[in-house]
């Protein structure tokens, strides 16, 4: 398995991505094809270049955050996206892995691997590890911001796949996000998206609202992207206050106890919740509906998140994502 990664996009590009791609063809056991300007590359990864498991593929373009997406990718064939979504059309790899623009890392799938035959709109599908139990999938949280009903069907269906092969769930509980349970509940597209919902074979169990995310009511959380964006926004926000507030705490308290920062988190039970709200631990969100697997991490990943979102992209080729989504939109 070849997982090409795109080495010039994010906030901490290159030497930050650099080191999550080396822990994580370590860990993974994966082939990492970097995809960046290669005498950069070639003097990051040094003598880890050496050994198998890592390449680096030559691309001299960036497309930063802030440049439109669409005229971005035709114009800049060179650019790190484009060439890493070429790997993956063309076979040469088997999942590409970006926290640059996404919106460019969209546009390039869109563009160049195409959407599977029968899907409406590819849609990002984020994990949440937030709950007590196990974690539960926002879709779509980010890519279209103006839906049709029948598109929520969709994301529903897909992030329903989803569910099943990487979380391991059978028949996982959608719940439409609203503001509030009843159904005359939400605007427009969720109340008819509501309707739709219910004559499917998912087992949907109606509107939830914002509340009900972190208490593991649903197992897939169906939003149109402008709103499923903002809820995601939102837990990552609350994430980097209370890790920051812990962090703060720790180093408090432990000039009074002489216990060590994560030792005192252990200790008062914190630990494990710490976790679940620190985006670095899941890694990334799956572009869910295009011909390839692509995974889109957060812009502020550093090593850690690089490497976690490397590890969604091994278990996303693993589990046949693209080709079950293709078998059940033609059934």
């Amino acid at each position: 398995m070849v997982i090409a990664v795109d080495a010039a996009g994010g906030e901490y590009a290159p030497h930050e991505i650099v080191k999550g791609a080396i822990k994580a063809a370590h860990e993974y056991k994966v082939n990492i094809a970097l995809v960046g300007s290669k005498p950069i590359l070639h003097v990051l990864a040094g003598r880890y270049l050496r050994k198998p498991g890592l390449s680096i593929i030559d691309a001299g373009e960036v497309i930063d955050f802030h440049e439109p997406p669409v005229e971005s990718v035709r114009t800049k064939l060179d650019s790190s996206i484009v060439v890493g979504i070429n790997l993956v059309r063309d076979g040469a790899a088997q999942a590409f892995v970006s926290a640059g623009n996404t919106g460019a890392v969209v546009c390039a799938a869109l563009f160049n691997l195409g959407k599977i035959e029968g899907i409406q709109r590819p849609a990002l599908c984020s994990v949440l590890d937030i709950t007590r139990s196990k974690p539960v999938l926002l879709i779509d949280s980010g890519v279209n911001i103006n839906c049709r009903p029948s598109h929520m069907v969709q994301f529903a269906r897909l992030g329903s796949i989803y569910c099943r092969q990487i979380l391991g769930t059978d028949s996982p509980r959608i719940g439409l996000l609203s503001n509030g349970e009843e159904e005359t509940k939400g605007n427009s597209l969720v109340q008819k998206s509501h309707q739709l919902l219910k004559k499917t074979n998912l087992n949907f169990i109606g509107n939830i609202e914002g509340d009900a995310i972190i208490k593991g009511v649903a197992d897939v959380i169906v939003a149109d992207g402008f709103t499923g964006n903002i809820v995601l926004k939102t837990l990552e926000g609350l994430g980097d206050t209370v890790v920051s507030s812990l962090q703060h705490l720790v180093q408090g308290t432990t000039k009074a106890t002489h216990v060590q920062g994560s030792a005192l988190l252990h200790l008062v039970g914190l630990d494990s919740w710490a976790k679940r709200v620190d985006y670095r631990e899941y890694g990334g969100a799956c572009l869910l509906g295009v011909n390839g697997n692509v995974i889109v991490a957060h812009g502020r990943s550093q090593a850690k998140a690089i490497k976690n979102a490397i590890g969604l992209a091994k278990q996303t080729v693993e589990q046949g994502i693209s080709q079950l989504i293709k078998e059940e939109s033609h059934g």
